[in-house]
């Protein structure tokens, strides 16, 4: 069994959405060793930090949150799609030749998994593509950058996604991942009302 952690370290100055300041973590130590005998911080956290899962809630009204998501739909087996040769977005159209099948939880490894910054152009799911998965009935779909979409007004991927109850894990690395099957853990942190968390994912490749 090989395990491949796939998610974002969390620092200070690390990659956040669209580079705004007000969403990077903030450190705080609140007792160290010249005080006493523990070493104890504080981080200040936004819910969309690296490597998290998005809930309904996020895009819709009165929509779950992450306590309630059903742990089997994020501790369970996946496929990592290549799409590295797509130069500006995901459409419906490229995802005909993949053979999503229902069910499934899908990754995209695209080139947003070999840059360390933000980059304004990342590699995003369009509409066609979110109408897609949603139709095949996924169980989950997750992409290597910290958005799932970005310049549509509205926020349809999201909200034909999250409206159909599929999760979405968003920030993934997955730049030493080969195409192929794994199984994926990827637990959010148990908030209630949250409408995203952080997440620690890993695939485990159970070699013969």
């Amino acid at each position: 069994m090989k395990i491949y952690d796939i998610s974002m370290s969390i620092y200070p100055g690390m990659p956040v959405y669209k580079n705004r300041a007000e969403k990077a973590p903030v450190f705080q130590v609140t007792r160290d060793f010249s005080a006493g005998t523990v070493y104890e911080s504080k981080i200040t956290l936004d819910m969309h930090t690296g490597t998290h899962l998005d809930a309904p809630l996020h895009v819709v009204e009165n929509g779950k949150t992450v306590e309630s998501i059903d742990l089997s739909r994020v501790i369970t087996k996946c496929r990592v799609i290549d799409m590295t040769h797509i130069e500006t977005k995901i459409t419906g159209d490229d995802l005909e030749t993949v053979n999503i099948r229902p069910g499934e939880f899908v990754l995209f490894k695209t080139r947003n998994s070999f840059t360390l910054k933000f980059e304004e152009c990342f590699i995003y799911l369009d509409e066609s593509a979110a109408r897609y998965l949603r139709d095949k009935g996924i169980r989950g779909v997750g992409i290597d950058s910290l958005g799932i979409e970005r310049g549509q007004p509205g926020h349809p991927t999201h909200k034909l996604l999250l409206g159909s109850e599929t999760v979405i894990l968003e920030g993934l690395r997955l730049a030493e991942i080969n195409e192929g099957e794994y199984f994926l853990i990827a637990l959010p942190l148990k908030i209630d009302g949250a409408e995203a968390s952080p997440v620690r994912a890993v695939l485990i490749d159970e070699l013969p």
